[in-house]
């Protein structure tokens, strides 16, 4: 067994190793000498022994064996096949390192990609859940078949094999009786789930959405198939089982060879083709196609200090850059003066002017587009005139340089930057406040539990 550098390693070979930081997916890492290994359902503070998987020159990956020693922070993870699906890559750790975990990792990616001197900046304390499991509003079940046997579950990480269970912890608790009616159903008319290799079979996956707010249910079923046998009695079952909080059960025509889990075209089964859902006190329609965020407990607490962040008086012009289906640019509509939203997807903003008239709110204009290109045009035209407030929530690889060069030629008062990648996040302030912004506050919010990813919000003010 070895414990140090002396010669090179080979697969299978048993190392010992003390866990002493995380990785950027949640994996622990030690090192032995200069060699770096990256050892998946560790915690910081464990010595473990691990199988080597892989090696590169001066890193590798190893696969836990046996906990040596026990970190201080780790528990026993609540769901059985944490290890094996990979989704909750923090199941093991103290809720309270993981928060603040989280918090240094933030504050890292400042300090070391954006080069800020965090003293000058209001740091507030992460805001946490008061229970860290079953906070999914949407889940997404492949189906397949293993043994002559339609299964379901999630995927294990970086594979399309089926980790084959029925009740994900950080999920609703219904979303076991929607599979059970679903595989019983399949089960009883002979209906197959789907095969990738092959192209056939039926039943692709399962989308269960929940509305926190008002209890509403969204079943949908994704189908290689113009239509679903027996469909009716699928109806009456989950009626059955969910009883009058079932509002959507519907069928997604996906024929494709594809990765991408909805087809375009939804068929309406049962109720409506929407839920609805609050984020304070805003009315939200949610169809199978709609980007709402799947925390609801702490999208409210975001928004909220998004909005704080705004400080608006009700005199003010805001632009929401990446409105989706006008999520904050509603939240933000009840304290501005008046709130442009720019999306690219022409769907998402259907559904934003939609939720607009659903909640009788006038001061919003919402457009397709790219946002600089949308903005800038406004803008020379003389259709807006002073923008005091820019708010942007852009997904995960950040903003591209045209969307900051926009910003920076049209310099609003304050940029609230809600971000989901603090690595990109740290980057892009950076060039934000090279010359012409101050970084002033922070805030990080937990937004996916017992995994590595979160959500932060930063306030920069013009100097």
């Amino acid at each position: 067994m070895k414990t140090d550098n002396t010669a090179s390693y080979k697969k299978g070979e048993m190392i010992t190793v003390d866990i002493t930081d995380f990785g950027e997916n949640g994996e622990g890492i030690g090192k032995t000498d200069a060699f770096t290994w990256f050892i998946k359902d560790t915690v910081i503070g464990d010595k473990v022994i691990a199988k080597v998987m892989k090696t590169k020159k001066s890193y590798g990956y190893a696969r836990l064996d046996t906990i040596v020693k026990e970190s201080p922070d780790r528990i026993e993870a609540k769901c059985p096949v944490a290890r094996s699906c990979g989704g909750c890559t923090l199941q093991s750790l103290d809720y309270s390192a993981e928060l603040k975990l989280k918090q240094n990792k933030v504050e890292n990616h400042l300090k070391r990609i954006g080069g800020f001197d965090l003293s000058n900046v209001e740091i507030e304390d992460i805001i946490g859940m008061e229970d860290p499991i079953r906070y999914r509003n949407k889940s997404q079940f492949p189906f397949g078949r293993k043994n002559g046997k339609n299964i379901t579950g999630y995927f294990a990480g970086r594979t399309h094999s089926i980790v084959e269970f029925d009740d994900c912890i950080i999920g609703i608790e219904e979303n076991k009786n929607v599979l059970k009616a679903v595989l019983d159903f399949m089960e009883k008319y002979d209906i197959p789930a789907y095969d990738e290799e092959s192209g056939k079979g039926v039943v692709r996956h399962v989308l269960i959405r929940k509305g926190f707010a008002t209890g509403e249910l969204m079943v949908c079923i994704v189908i290689n198939a113009n239509s679903l046998p027996h469909s009716d009695k699928l109806v009456e079952s989950l009626c059955t089982m969910l009883g009058s909080d079932l509002k959507s059960v519907s069928i997604n025509i996906n024929k494709k060879n594809t990765n991408v889990i909805l087809g375009e075209k939804t068929v309406t089964l049962y109720g409506n083709d929407y839920i609805e859902d609050y984020i304070g006190d805003v009315k939200f329609r949610i169809s199978p196609q709609s980007f709402y965020q799947v925390n609801p407990v702490q999208t409210k607490k975001l928004y909220s200090k998004a909005l704080e962040y705004a400080a608006l008086t009700g005199e003010e012009t805001v632009w929401d850059m990446y409105c989706g289906i006008g999520t904050i640019s509603l939240f933000l509509a009840k304290s501005a003066k008046f709130v442009y939203g720019v999306e690219i997807v022409d769907a998402a903003i259907q559904n934003a002017r939609e939720n607009a008239k659903l909640n009788n709110i006038e001061n919003v204009k919402f457009f397709v587009g790219k946002a600089e290109e949308v903005i800038t045009g406004e803008y020379e035209n003389g259709n807006i005139r002073d923008i005091d407030v820019i708010v942007v929530d852009p997904p995960r690889k950040g903003l591209d340089k045209l969307a900051i060069d926009t910003m920076l030629k049209l310099l609003p008062k304050r940029i609230v930057y809600v971000s989901c990648d603090s690595s990109t996040l740290a980057r892009d302030l950076k060039l934000l406040c090279e010359k012409e912004y101050e970084l002033k506050k922070l805030t990080v919010v937990d937004q996916f539990s017992r995994s590595y990813h979160t959500e932060s919000v930063v306030v920069m003010e013009r100097k």
